[in-house]
């Protein structure tokens, strides 16, 4: 390849990588902010401590609305806390409303502000005491709050039970999968029996049949066994195999020689024996590929807690997102956002540990029909 193309090359797939980051990246960044600033206009990616000195005091403070006109800081009759109101609307201690009611008023601060040298309000941190000031008293420093994460665990109540479940949920599901979709793709690829090419024509046949239209049969014979409200639908049908699984692992059975099959005959092996200790042995790249899906597909599965789980304390991580985000009219975005931190981290991690018999995984399978 040519430097310049390759050079255009690498900026596209650079830039595209950079878009598929973002949202990761506003999440991380959520994460790390006070409440306040996770939904400020325009938005700010790094979180912020703002501070005003006083004198030789710095005193910390939230910022709240900002006042671009000529306006006035008053206590007004009736109200606890001073307000902004307009210059043009007071006159001779009384605010006149648009209604034309009049209101006795108390200016404790002219504001003159205008749209290049803007006031902004602001609230104590320590105390909660509210005031106005130019925004050139203002200081801004970068400060994550890295202390959301422990406080997203704590509003979650029942963190470490809900990644205990997902965890049991996980080993059991890929122990299952790996085991079962490698019979299987044994049973097509490496004996010979009456019927097997028509049989994984059918098997393959039902990945068209969206979950959707199985759900409620599934539903049906799991609560026929007295299973919901259990764990047992989230992991039982595991062991039962998956047909994208068991096309995967034939493909690959299919790349490795015979010969070896058949010398292992020879020596008195048996067929469980010669699956068990030959065969899977040299398909540990498929065997990983089939073990980092079905992780992924547990770790992640909101629908299927959903509509089996109904005791809280048997939740997932990713059903527990949602029901955090439901307790309150208002979202705490900042700890939704760093428990979604804590909850996609492990996959992170799996995927990086496991990046290289990924893709060895994937790239050598389909080597022969």
């Amino acid at each position: 390849m040519r430097p310049l193309p390759k050079i255009f090359t690498y900026l596209a797939l650079t830039a595209g990588a950079a878009i598929f980051l973002l949202p990761l990246l506003w999440m991380l960044s959520t994460a790390l902010k006070p409440v306040e600033q996770t939904t400020v206009q325009p938005p700010i990616w790094l979180p912020r401590r703002y501070y005003l000195e006083e004198g030789n005091v710095r005193r910390e403070v939230k910022l709240g609305a900002t006042v671009t006109t000529p306006s006035v800081w008053a206590a007004v009759a009736g109200s606890r806390e001073p307000i902004v109101l307009p210059r043009a609307d007071v006159r001779d201690g009384v605010w006149i409303t648009a209604d034309g009611r009049r209101t006795p008023v108390q200016i404790r601060t002219e504001i003159p502000a205008t749209p290049d040298a803007p006031w902004r309000e602001v609230s104590d941190v320590a105390t909660g005491r509210r005031s106005i000031v130019s925004v050139d008293s203002i200081a801004a420093r970068i400060s994550p709050r890295w202390e959301n994460f422990a406080s997203a665990i704590k509003a979650m109540q029942h963190f470490w039970r809900y990644l205990g479940n997902t965890v049991l949920l996980c080993i059991l599901n890929v122990t299952g999968m790996v085991l079962s979709s490698a019979m299987v793709a044994y049973g097509f690829s490496r004996i010979e029996w009456r019927g097997r090419e028509s049989a994984f024509v059918v098997l393959l046949a039902t990945m068209m049949i969206p979950f959707p239209v199985t759900m409620v049969p599934l539903y049906a014979m799991f609560r026929a066994l007295g299973w919901i409200g259990t764990l047992r639908p989230l992991w039982v049908t595991a062991f039962f195999a998956s047909a994208f699984n068991v096309f995967l692992l034939r493909q690959f059975f299919r790349t490795i020689p015979l010969e070896l099959s058949e010398a292992a005959r020879i020596d008195g092996c048996g067929e469980f024996r010669i699956f068990w200790q030959i065969i899977l042995p040299l398909c540990r790249p498929a065997l990983a590929v089939v073990a980092l899906f079905t992780f992924l597909g547990t770790w992640n599965d909101f629908l299927g807690p959903l509509i089996y789980l109904t005791d809280q304390r048997d939740f997932t991580l990713a059903l527990a997102l949602k029901s955090m985000q439901q307790k309150s009219a208002l979202t705490d975005w900042h700890y939704l956002m760093a428990a979604s931190t804590l909850v996609i981290l492990p996959i992170i991690a799996l995927f990086v540990a496991a990046q290289r018999q990924f893709v060895e995984g994937i790239a050598m399978t389909g080597g022969k029909t």
